[in-house]
């Protein structure tokens, strides 16, 4: 395997958002000071990926192009229901975290990969559509939308995995979150990344059992490291 290649897998179990977002700033920034300083002196260190999967607490955030107007809950009631509400750096508008859902923050120099945003987000959604594959969900892409889908183009069409990255010289942090158990009726105080038309689904949801999160996240991890590393 490509030493540049190599990623550095962390379960980070069950916590915040606001911790969860630190540690990954911590990571993203200890690659770009190797890059900055292998180009300063002109070194060739090699720069660490690193792949975190959590869970966290109830929470909606909201992506830096997002709508404010798309968290439909009031201040009072998130703080009756326990809902946290965080504006953060990444791309999209907002979404729901929370237990049952498997969250997974790639922290990747993509220059050890390819430097190319677009693919980058395409591989990742291959990744989950593979994973999904696994449990026998049929899921796809949709042209219009980032993220994955079930039953595109037809009135059923509903999301099962929200996406959304932040790249700060070619280093990625943010990412995906696939619901799994995840109680649906969260998603009742959003609009979820915007959409009001179309809705959510979980893999729970779909085949009508629960599913073990350790299940996913195993077969998550083969296919990212199939598809990068």
């Amino acid at each position: 395997m490509d030493k540049h290649k190599k990623i550095i897998i962390k379960n980070l179990g069950l916590l915040d958002f606001e911790k969860t977002f630190h540690i990954q700033k911590h990571f993203q920034n200890q690659i770009i000071e190797t890059k900055l300083n292998n180009r300063k002196n002109n070194l060739n260190s090699i720069t660490p990926n690193f792949l975190l999967f959590v869970e966290h607490d109830h929470v909606y955030t909201l992506g830096n192009s997002g709508n404010e107007n798309n968290l439909i809950f009031d201040k009072k009631r998130l703080e009756k229901m326990g809902i946290k509400y965080h504006k953060t750096n990444r791309g999209g508008d907002i979404t729901y975290h929370g237990p049952g859902q498997l969250v997974c923050y790639p922290i990747l120099d993509l220059e050890n990969f390819y430097r190319d945003i677009h693919k980058y987000l395409r591989d990742l959604e291959e990744v989950v559509i593979n994973t999904l594959d696994y449990f026998n969900i049929s899921a796809s892409v949709n042209s219009k939308e980032t993220g994955v889908w079930l039953d595109v183009g037809t009135p059923e069409e509903r999301k099962i995995c929200a996406m959304g990255i932040k790249v700060s010289r070619w280093v990625t942090m943010h990412g995906l979150a696939l619901n799994v158990n995840t109680n649906l009726s969260y998603f009742n105080g959003i609009v979820p990344c915007g959409i009001s038309e179309k809705g959510v689904t979980s893999i729970s949801n779909e085949l009508n059992k629960t599913i073990e999160l350790d299940l996913v996240r195993k077969v998550l991890t083969e296919n990212f490291l199939k598809k990068f590393s």
